[in-house]
Protein backbone atom coordinates (compact mmCIF):
# COMPACT_ATOMS: atom_id res chain seq x y z
CA UNK A 1 0.00 0.00 0.00
CA UNK A 2 0.97 3.48 -0.80
CA UNK A 3 1.36 6.21 1.76
CA UNK A 4 -2.14 7.69 0.11
CA UNK A 5 -3.63 4.64 0.09
CA UNK A 6 -7.57 5.91 0.06
CA UNK A 7 -8.49 3.26 2.33
CA UNK A 8 -6.23 4.99 5.19
CA UNK A 9 -5.72 8.97 3.74
CA UNK A 10 -2.87 10.81 2.89
CA UNK A 11 -0.01 10.27 5.34
CA UNK A 12 -0.01 14.00 5.98
CA UNK A 13 -3.48 14.39 6.51
CA UNK A 14 -3.58 10.89 9.27
CA UNK A 15 -0.16 12.93 10.99
CA UNK A 16 -1.88 15.98 11.28
CA UNK A 17 -4.36 14.92 13.62
CA UNK A 18 -2.06 13.33 16.06
CA UNK A 19 -1.74 15.76 18.96
CA UNK A 20 0.98 14.64 21.18
CA UNK A 21 0.76 17.28 23.92
CA UNK A 22 -1.25 15.06 25.99
CA UNK A 23 -1.09 11.61 26.63
CA UNK A 24 -3.62 8.97 24.65
CA UNK A 25 -4.07 5.84 25.71
CA UNK A 26 -3.49 3.71 23.02
CA UNK A 27 0.52 5.47 23.12
CA UNK A 28 0.10 4.93 26.87
CA UNK A 29 -1.12 0.86 26.55
CA UNK A 30 1.54 1.15 23.70
CA UNK A 31 4.35 2.28 26.20
CA UNK A 32 3.16 -0.42 28.77
CA UNK A 33 3.37 -3.78 26.79
CA UNK A 34 7.25 -2.65 25.61
CA UNK A 35 6.06 -0.88 22.23
CA UNK A 36 7.75 1.74 20.41
CA UNK A 37 5.01 3.96 19.34
CA UNK A 38 4.69 6.74 22.27
CA UNK A 39 5.89 10.17 22.92
CA UNK A 40 6.91 11.91 25.64
CA UNK A 41 3.57 12.99 27.43
CA UNK A 42 2.75 8.75 27.42
CA UNK A 43 6.06 8.18 28.83
CA UNK A 44 5.83 10.62 31.14
CA UNK A 45 2.54 9.35 32.45
CA UNK A 46 3.13 5.83 32.01
CA UNK A 47 6.03 6.16 34.62
CA UNK A 48 4.01 8.42 37.23
CA UNK A 49 1.45 5.56 36.75
CA UNK A 50 3.87 2.83 37.56
CA UNK A 51 5.24 4.41 40.66
CA UNK A 52 1.65 4.65 42.32
CA UNK A 53 0.56 1.29 40.97
CA UNK A 54 3.26 -0.69 39.22
CA UNK A 55 0.62 -3.92 38.93
CA UNK A 56 -0.93 -1.91 35.89
CA UNK A 57 2.34 -3.27 33.67
CA UNK A 58 1.30 -7.06 34.35
CA UNK A 59 -2.42 -5.65 33.41
CA UNK A 60 -1.41 -4.55 30.04
CA UNK A 61 1.06 -7.11 29.15
CA UNK A 62 -1.39 -10.37 30.89
CA UNK A 63 -4.40 -8.82 28.68
CA UNK A 64 -2.45 -8.87 25.50
CA UNK A 65 -2.11 -12.44 26.40
CA UNK A 66 -5.89 -12.82 26.75
CA UNK A 67 -6.42 -12.04 23.67
CA UNK A 68 -4.30 -14.17 22.04
CA UNK A 69 -5.74 -17.60 23.89
CA UNK A 70 -9.28 -15.98 23.19
CA UNK A 71 -8.67 -15.80 19.25
CA UNK A 72 -7.08 -19.46 19.24
CA UNK A 73 -9.57 -20.87 21.01
CA UNK A 74 -12.20 -19.44 18.79
CA UNK A 75 -10.57 -20.16 15.41
CA UNK A 76 -9.00 -23.93 16.09
CA UNK A 77 -12.12 -25.51 18.52
CA UNK A 78 -14.69 -23.11 17.18
CA UNK A 79 -14.21 -22.83 13.84
CA UNK A 80 -14.61 -19.05 13.98
CA UNK A 81 -13.26 -17.43 10.64
CA UNK A 82 -13.98 -13.67 10.64
CA UNK A 83 -12.83 -11.24 12.98
CA UNK A 84 -14.28 -7.85 14.16
CA UNK A 85 -11.85 -5.83 16.06
CA UNK A 86 -12.97 -2.78 17.57
CA UNK A 87 -10.12 -0.53 19.65
CA UNK A 88 -7.31 -2.24 17.99
CA UNK A 89 -4.68 -0.07 19.67
CA UNK A 90 -1.08 -0.23 17.85
CA UNK A 91 0.40 -2.75 16.43
CA UNK A 92 2.27 -5.00 18.50
CA UNK A 93 3.57 -8.50 18.57
CA UNK A 94 0.92 -11.13 17.69
CA UNK A 95 -2.05 -8.97 16.52
CA UNK A 96 -5.34 -10.48 16.06
CA UNK A 97 -4.92 -11.02 12.20
CA UNK A 98 -1.32 -12.85 13.50
CA UNK A 99 -3.24 -15.18 15.89
CA UNK A 100 -5.86 -16.15 13.81
CA UNK A 101 -4.54 -16.64 10.72
CA UNK A 102 -1.84 -18.45 12.00
CA UNK A 103 -4.43 -20.85 13.06
CA UNK A 104 -6.91 -20.52 10.10
CA UNK A 105 -4.88 -19.28 7.35
CA UNK A 106 -8.41 -18.27 5.39
CA UNK A 107 -9.54 -15.92 8.52
CA UNK A 108 -10.75 -12.63 7.92
CA UNK A 109 -9.89 -9.74 9.93
CA UNK A 110 -11.31 -5.95 10.01
CA UNK A 111 -9.74 -3.60 12.27
CA UNK A 112 -11.43 -0.57 13.70
CA UNK A 113 -10.24 1.93 15.37
CA UNK A 114 -9.98 6.22 15.58
CA UNK A 115 -6.53 7.29 17.16
CA UNK A 116 -4.89 8.93 13.94
CA UNK A 117 -1.24 7.64 15.42
CA UNK A 118 -3.04 3.79 14.97
CA UNK A 119 -4.60 4.93 11.13
CA UNK A 120 -0.43 5.94 10.59
CA UNK A 121 0.55 2.15 11.38
CA UNK A 122 -2.65 0.41 10.33
CA UNK A 123 -0.10 -0.32 7.34
CA UNK A 124 1.40 -2.88 9.50
CA UNK A 125 -2.35 -4.40 10.38
CA UNK A 126 -3.15 -4.82 7.16
CA UNK A 127 -0.91 -8.14 5.95
CA UNK A 128 -2.26 -10.75 5.35
CA UNK A 129 -2.16 -14.49 4.43
CA UNK A 130 -2.72 -15.11 0.35
CA UNK A 131 -5.70 -17.41 1.50
CA UNK A 132 -7.51 -14.58 3.82
CA UNK A 133 -8.17 -10.87 4.63
CA UNK A 134 -7.45 -7.86 6.85
CA UNK A 135 -9.15 -4.10 6.36
CA UNK A 136 -8.71 -1.18 8.49
CA UNK A 137 -12.21 0.89 8.97
CA UNK A 138 -11.26 4.65 10.97
CA UNK A 139 -14.42 5.01 13.21
CA UNK A 140 -15.43 4.96 17.04
CA UNK A 141 -16.90 2.66 19.00
CA UNK A 142 -20.07 5.37 19.19
CA UNK A 143 -20.27 4.62 15.32
CA UNK A 144 -22.31 0.75 15.68
CA UNK A 145 -24.19 0.87 12.51
CA UNK A 146 -21.39 2.39 10.69
CA UNK A 147 -18.60 0.16 11.73
CA UNK A 148 -21.21 -2.98 10.47
CA UNK A 149 -21.76 -1.54 7.30
CA UNK A 150 -17.86 -1.11 7.05
CA UNK A 151 -17.45 -4.55 8.36
CA UNK A 152 -19.62 -5.82 6.04
CA UNK A 153 -17.67 -4.97 2.99
CA UNK A 154 -15.26 -7.99 3.93
CA UNK A 155 -17.02 -9.91 6.41
CA UNK A 156 -20.18 -11.84 5.51
CA UNK A 157 -22.55 -10.53 8.58
CA UNK A 158 -24.68 -13.90 8.26
CA UNK A 159 -22.10 -16.06 9.38
CA UNK A 160 -20.40 -16.43 12.63
CA UNK A 161 -18.16 -13.30 13.60
CA UNK A 162 -15.66 -12.97 16.72
CA UNK A 163 -16.48 -9.31 18.01
CA UNK A 164 -13.58 -8.23 20.01
CA UNK A 165 -13.43 -5.13 22.17
CA UNK A 166 -10.41 -5.15 24.59
CA UNK A 167 -9.43 -2.12 27.04
CA UNK A 168 -11.79 -0.35 25.18
CA UNK A 169 -15.44 0.03 26.79
CA UNK A 170 -14.48 1.99 29.88
CA UNK A 171 -13.53 4.92 28.03
CA UNK A 172 -17.52 4.95 27.89
CA UNK A 173 -18.14 6.52 31.20
CA UNK A 174 -21.82 5.73 31.44
CA UNK A 175 -22.41 1.55 31.51
CA UNK A 176 -25.69 2.00 30.36
CA UNK A 177 -24.28 3.45 27.67
CA UNK A 178 -21.41 0.77 27.03
CA UNK A 179 -23.97 -1.89 27.40
CA UNK A 180 -25.93 -0.51 24.13
CA UNK A 181 -23.17 -0.20 22.13
CA UNK A 182 -22.39 -3.97 22.36
CA UNK A 183 -26.03 -4.26 22.06
CA UNK A 184 -26.44 -3.05 18.98
CA UNK A 185 -22.69 -4.17 17.77
CA UNK A 186 -24.31 -7.90 18.96
CA UNK A 187 -27.59 -7.68 17.53
CA UNK A 188 -25.97 -7.07 13.78
CA UNK A 189 -24.08 -10.52 14.00
CA UNK A 190 -25.47 -13.61 13.18
CA UNK A 191 -26.29 -16.55 15.67
CA UNK A 192 -23.15 -18.29 16.58
CA UNK A 193 -20.68 -15.35 16.74
CA UNK A 194 -18.65 -14.64 19.28
CA UNK A 195 -18.46 -11.44 21.76
CA UNK A 196 -14.86 -11.24 23.57
CA UNK A 197 -14.03 -8.30 25.84
CA UNK A 198 -11.38 -7.60 28.45
CA UNK A 199 -11.60 -4.42 30.38
CA UNK A 200 -9.43 -2.88 33.82
CA UNK A 201 -11.75 -3.47 37.06
CA UNK A 202 -11.88 -1.50 39.96
CA UNK A 203 -10.59 -4.46 42.21
CA UNK A 204 -8.36 -2.80 44.29
CA UNK A 205 -7.31 -0.26 45.82
CA UNK A 206 -4.14 0.61 43.38
CA UNK A 207 -6.11 0.17 40.22
CA UNK A 208 -8.73 2.75 41.57
CA UNK A 209 -5.95 5.59 42.54
CA UNK A 210 -4.17 4.86 39.49
CA UNK A 211 -7.06 5.64 36.86
CA UNK A 212 -8.14 8.60 38.99
CA UNK A 213 -4.28 10.03 38.09
CA UNK A 214 -4.82 8.66 34.70
CA UNK A 215 -8.16 10.74 34.69
CA UNK A 216 -6.44 13.78 35.33
CA UNK A 217 -3.84 13.65 32.40
CA UNK A 218 -5.74 15.32 29.97
CA UNK A 219 -5.77 11.80 27.84
CA UNK A 220 -9.55 10.63 27.62
CA UNK A 221 -10.74 8.99 30.50
CA UNK A 222 -10.57 5.60 31.49
CA UNK A 223 -13.39 4.00 33.80
CA UNK A 224 -12.75 1.22 35.71
CA UNK A 225 -15.77 -0.87 36.32
CA UNK A 226 -16.98 -3.92 39.07
CA UNK A 227 -16.66 -7.27 37.98
CA UNK A 228 -20.63 -7.22 38.01
CA UNK A 229 -20.81 -4.59 35.37
CA UNK A 230 -18.18 -6.55 32.99
CA UNK A 231 -20.29 -9.56 32.93
CA UNK A 232 -23.49 -7.63 32.24
CA UNK A 233 -21.73 -7.35 28.95
CA UNK A 234 -22.52 -11.04 28.16
CA UNK A 235 -26.56 -10.95 29.24
CA UNK A 236 -28.00 -13.46 26.69
CA UNK A 237 -24.98 -14.73 25.81
CA UNK A 238 -23.72 -18.42 26.55
CA UNK A 239 -20.33 -18.01 28.14
CA UNK A 240 -17.52 -20.00 27.10
CA UNK A 241 -15.88 -21.88 30.19
CA UNK A 242 -14.59 -20.77 32.40
CA UNK A 243 -16.62 -17.92 32.39
CA UNK A 244 -16.43 -13.65 33.51
CA UNK A 245 -12.68 -14.40 35.45
CA UNK A 246 -9.09 -12.45 35.67
CA UNK A 247 -7.76 -12.60 32.08
CA UNK A 248 -4.60 -14.76 33.23
CA UNK A 249 -7.46 -17.60 34.39
CA UNK A 250 -9.20 -17.38 31.22
CA UNK A 251 -7.90 -20.78 29.74
CA UNK A 252 -4.46 -20.48 31.07
CA UNK A 253 -1.48 -21.97 29.19
CA UNK A 254 1.95 -21.66 30.16
CA UNK A 255 1.66 -18.09 31.37
CA UNK A 256 1.62 -16.55 34.83
CA UNK A 257 -1.99 -16.35 36.70
CA UNK A 258 -1.28 -13.98 39.17
CA UNK A 259 -4.15 -12.18 40.11
CA UNK A 260 -4.61 -8.75 37.74
CA UNK A 261 -7.09 -6.15 38.05
CA UNK A 262 -8.49 -7.04 34.82
CA UNK A 263 -11.26 -9.21 34.03
CA UNK A 264 -12.71 -10.84 30.41
CA UNK A 265 -14.66 -13.26 28.99
CA UNK A 266 -15.83 -14.88 25.40
CA UNK A 267 -19.96 -15.30 25.04
CA UNK A 268 -22.00 -17.10 22.33
CA UNK A 269 -24.94 -15.66 20.24
CA UNK A 270 -27.42 -18.01 20.46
Amino acid sequence: MSDNDPQLGSAADVRARIDTSKPHSARFWNYFVGGKDHYEKDRELGDHIKEIFPGLVDVARTSRLFLGRAVRHLATERGVRQFLDIGTGLPTADNTHEVAQRAAPDARIVYVDNDPLVLAHARALLTSTPEGETAYIDANLYEPEAILREAAKTLDLSQPVALIILNTLGHVADHKEARDLVARLMSGLASGSYLVISDSTATSEGMIAASNEYNKSGAIPYHVREVEEIAAFFEGLELVEPGVTQVTRWRPEAEDQTAVDAYGAVGRKP
